[in-house]
């Protein structure tokens, strides 16, 4: 279970009526409060061919903390809070885990993450490109992780985002193994990183019991990561593999099979048929896969306290749940085993999440990354430039800012630079940008590398490639199914005409033009597919046979989001340089923002033809 230097009861904690009013106060879903300071040992009516006796184990489960570890938000130097007052990092995370393992036993308690650890925060950034592990310094993560103790964490997609050098450097510094048994080796089919993992829980008077944990990841980082994988990791379908792994786990004498999955639970995909895989397919593992007794499920940053699905096979409940994302929640799995036939199985089992924003920050946790936490802060907060116009994203969902302006001029441009002498000089560049962040500002007068972060938080690459104008209509269509249908010109709430069949921000893509605007109207009364209107370049018509370069995100071209024409289109720029750092040299190189220069308003939100009035 836990290591010794971590099972131990926290002093910060103080006394066992402490940590039991902290669980109480953070106790939010799933079984509840009835889990909350239950005895460690159950006893249950004894079964045909049992025993009679029960054992309660403890799983504790976090995921995607994408780099979080203070409940800080580097982007507004300032507390992290949003409208639902919610906390984040594994610094919080941790008091929870460590009052539960105090109050239950840290012998019969396991601690596991399901993914995307080393991405998202700009001190995850820091330490994989300023000053990377690779050249000797540690990643806070492993520091902060370490200090919790965590038994074994699956690798998510955004733990390839750096390449495998920075993702093995990441892997030596834990004190825990990192699984995944569908990442495969590319020519023998081998496991890349270790599959799977059997903890043995040693209780007095009892049989010992081996819990198997297995590690699987959702199958887009084929796509999402191409240049970092292709030719060296292969990524079977998450079902597919756990068919072959869970029997060679229960072979290995595992009486629990517990997986951390880095895979929603909706059985739905971002890329269409990209991929002969499903992108979220929790839920259908655990329908599919006999022998799995409860899945800690991640990547799609949702809240699920506690979900059974019942599996095809063997028609037993198997239990899922989700602890949201950033450090937020943590799961608690209570799993109560019982000698059948003299084998050990799972009789019952239960989930709560618990919300992180009563608890305290684990000073151990925090001490072991406040170095780095500092440096980070300098980093961020270091004037690079001045902005001779505030520039705001909040409303670039559902109208032109220059916000996005900025980020598709320098995209555009770093592009065109590229192609200087190809092929494909002579041709008009256009870039594509998403309002990522509705918090993202840069005020007027000086900026910061944390201003201008703030516009992209992804770290993704800057790709061009060639589209023709049919294809630059059919994308832009693609896009404006963001968008609800409209009938009025309003005033209307913007929440009234976005986020349609709860596409996400992310998912909705703006395209400009460089060296002369591209243009065009959505009108929202028309029907999906037919709402792009007036699509123009310097003025005139596009052709259909135009052709454009375009500057992308990685993530975009590989097929995330499934738009068309992209994936196939002919690739003239991959320098694989990330965009939020573009931003940033930008900014550093010219000191001056000055947003008249690059921004214009190339689209609108129309109905019939008529502009609609969009209100925050």
């Amino acid at each position: 279970m836990s290591n010794d230097s971590t099972s131990a009861t926290p002093d910060f904690l103080g006394s066992s009526t402490t940590r039991r009013q902290l669980l109480a106060l953070a106790a939010v879903g799933g079984a509840g409060l009835a889990t909350v300071g239950a005895a460690s040992t159950a006893t249950a009516a004894p079964g045909p061919g049992t025993n009679g006796e029960v054992v309660r184990l403890t799983v504790l489960g976090t995921t995607d903390l994408h780099g979080n570890v203070y409940n800080w938000d580097y982007f507004k130097n300032a507390e992290y809070d949003d409208k639902a007052h919610n906390d984040i990092g594994v610094a919080k995370a941790s008091s929870i885990i460590k009052a539960i393992r105090a109050e239950v036993g840290a012998e019969r308690t396991l601690t596991i993450d399901a993914g995307d650890t080393i991405q998202g925060t700009p001190l995850a950034y820091y330490y994989a490109k300023i000053d990377p592990i690779t050249g000797g310094s540690t990643h806070p993560m492993a520091a902060a992780m370490n200090q919790v103790g965590y038994d074994a964490a699956a690798l998510g997609n955004h733990e390839y985002n750096y390449g495998l050098e920075t993702l093995r450097a990441f892997e030596k510094q834990l004190a825990f193994p990192l699984l995944s048994a569908n990442s495969v080796d590319w020519n023998t089919g081998a496991p890349a990183f270790k599959p799977w993992i059997i903890k043995t829980v040693k209780l007095a008077d009892t049989k010992a019991i081996k819990v198997g944990i297995l590690g699987l990841v959702t199958p887009g980082v084929a796509i999402w990561d191409k240049a970092n994988v292709e030719g060296k990791v292969k990524f079977p379908g998450i079902v597919e593999q756990a068919k072959v792994m869970v029997p060679r786990l229960k072979a290995a004498g595992a009486d629990v099979v517990i997986v951390a999955c880095h895979s929603g639970d909706n059985g739905k995909s971002s890329w269409g048929d990209s991929l002969p895989y499903v992108e979220n397919a929790s839920a259908i593992l655990a329908e599919e896969v006999p022998g799995i007794d409860a899945v800690l499920v991640g990547h799609a940053h949702l809240e699920i306290p506690q979900r059974y699905v019942t599996n095809k096979a063997t028609g037993k409940q198997v239990l899922l749940s989700e602890p949201y994302y950033w450090g937020m929640r943590v799961t608690r799995m209570s799993l109560d085993v019982q000698k059948v036939r003299g084998q050990w199985q799972v009789v019952h089992s239960e989930a709560t999440l618990y919300n992180s924003n009563v608890a305290p920050e684990d000073p151990a946790v925090t001490g072991a990354v406040a170095a780095a936490h500092q440096k980070v802060l300098t980093y961020v907060n270091g004037v690079i430039g001045t902005c001779t116009q505030a520039m705001s994203a909040a409303t670039s969902r559902y109208e032109d800012t220059s916000a996005i302006d900025f980020i598709n001029f320098v995209q555009a441009d770093a592009v065109k630079k590229a192609i200087a002498g190809t092929p494909e000089a002579s041709l008009p560049v256009l870039s594509i940008a998403a309002p990522f962040n509705k918090l993202a500002a840069i005020p007027e007068g000086q900026v910061t590398i944390r201003d201008v972060a703030g516009l992209y938080i992804y770290d993704n690459t800057l790709l061009g490639i060639v589209l023709t104008g049919a294809q630059v209509k059919a994308y832009l269509e693609k896009s404006a199914e963001y968008f609800k249908p409209c009938t009025t010109t309003g005033p209307v709430a913007a929440d009234a005409v976005t986020n349609a069949n709860a596409t996400p921000d992310y998912n909705y893509d703006v395209m400009g033009g460089l060296d002369a605007d591209l243009t065009y109207d959505i009108d929202l009364a028309k029907p999906v597919g037919s709402r792009i209107v007036g699509l123009s370049y310097a003025g005139a018509e596009v052709a259909t046979d135009a052709r454009f370069v375009v500057a992308i995100n990685n993530y975009r071209q590989s097929g995330g989001g499934n738009f068309p024409g992209v994936v196939t289109a002919p690739v003239v720029y991959n320098r694989q340089i990330e965009i939020r750092q573009l931003l940033i040299d930008w900014a550093t190189a010219n000191k001056v923002i000055d947003p008249p220069t690059f921004s214009s308003m190339d689209w609108k939100l129309v109905s019939n033809g008529s502009a609609i009035s969009v209100t925050p």
